[in-house]
């Protein structure tokens, strides 16, 4: 469906993902945070989410360190698509310069228990850990989307294409 609105999809959350893969990131991961964030000479993100999603100040030295980074990334995927429709998917894009340049913001809200499943199942974790990462994040104002998509199913993706 995607591709028949010529549109893309960036995930956002995979780009940070990615980031920690970069020496100068890893590096300074490591004097941040200390070699308790390896396994196997790679960073563990579940090591290092069991540092961040407990303490405010550790998620933002963890976002000074990635954030420069991870802008630049995305700023590379927009200008090398910006013929296309660019679908920007991040649970904290209203904390940057991105949320306030797009055209339609949607929100998808999506019940927690179904949030749960879906991230233990994608994500290998415990309830516990999504909890300890769901309170880290941010609470949304409705009023700052264009659309917001109440739904507990899988069609919502459909609903948000149709909405570009």
């Amino acid at each position: 469906l995607i591709e028949e609105k010529d549109a893309i999809h960036i995930d956002i959350d995979k780009i940070g993902h990615d980031v920690v893969t970069i020496d100068d990131v890893k590096k300074e991961l490591i004097k941040t945070f200390g070699e308790d964030v390896l396994i196997n000479n790679e960073i563990s993100r579940k090591k290092l989410g069991n540092i961040v999603f407990n303490s405010s100040q550790a998620m933002d030295k963890l976002t000074k360190i990635t954030w420069q980074y991870m802008e630049r990334e995305v700023d590379k995927l927009l200008l090398e698509n910006k013929d296309k429709v660019i679908i920007l998917d991040w649970l904290l894009l209203p904390k940057t310069k991105y949320f306030k340049i797009c055209d339609k913001r949607i929100l998808l809200d999506i019940p927690l228990e179904i949030r749960i499943k879906r991230a233990m199942k994608r994500d290998n974790i415990t309830k516990e850990q999504f909890l300890l990462r769901d309170n880290a994040g941010i609470n949304y104002n409705e009023k700052d989307f264009d659309h917001v998509i109440k739904n507990n199913e899988e069609k919502y993706l459909m609903e948000m294409i149709n909405l570009l």
